[in-house]
């Protein structure tokens, strides 16, 4: 039996964005591969389980989907809580909500940071592509710059209707996670009578920025 050496991983990530913008339909169409166009706000924080085969590994992934209200309210300190990673969704039709992008990742990175003081690998999604990408996503080059510049890993165009970029962006912040995991374990002081010396990692992740 070779099942000796497979290992399971459980992730925590956050969805989060302001209210409408299409989170939940997100998370649904990743999940159990449906969408609806009906619109239900969510309250407080919902959440769903997903499960992968990575490298022969199994990954899964625990969503947290949390209400766009609750930037405004106390309990998102509670909700971070020991996440991996985040997605920060906004509604490519609507500015306002892109906006507001800033205002959740300065709202995360106050709140939570890695066991070596890093922010979680977040990946920004540009949702509703079909209905009219080129209002707020017309200039990649800018998406880029902009990601960079707010910490970031990547950015895609989304459509939980279309079925568009979901899996590609999932899998996009599943490696930032398991490459972050990996610098903290080998970053890790051992656990020995004699000491090693340790080399400084303090190189950056390989970036999955694509425009369309």
């Amino acid at each position: 039996m070779q099942n000796n050496h497979h290992k399971e991983h459980l992730y925590k990530i956050l969805v989060i964005g302001d209210l409408g913008v299409g989170k939940t339909s997100i998370i649904k169409r990743y999940v159990h591969h449906n969408f609806s166009p009906n619109y239900r706000a969510t309250i407080g924080v919902d959440f769903a389980l997903k499960v992968l085969t990575w490298d022969q590994e199994t990954v899964r992934l625990q969503l947290w989907d949390i209400a766009g209200q609750e930037r405004f309210g106390n309990m998102t300190r509670v909700y971070y809580r020991e996440a991996m990673g985040a997605f920060i969704v906004f509604d490519v039709t609507r500015p306002a909500s892109f906006e507001a992008v800033t205002k959740w990742k300065e709202d995360l990175d106050s709140k939570l940071t890695l066991a070596n003081g890093k922010n979680v690998a977040t990946v920004l999604l540009a949702n509703k592509c079909d209905q009219g990408q080129e209002v707020l996503t017309n200039n990649g080059i800018k998406m880029d710059q902009f990601c960079q510049e707010n910490g970031f890993v990547g950015w895609f165009e989304t459509s939980a209707k279309e079925n568009i970029n979901i899996d590609e962006a999932a899998n996009c912040l599943v490696k930032h996670i398991i490459a972050n995991e990996n610098d903290m374990l080998q970053s890790e002081v051992p656990d020995t009578i004699t000491p090693q010396l340790e080399k400084d990692k303090g190189g950056t992740c390989s970036s999955c920025f694509r425009s369309q």
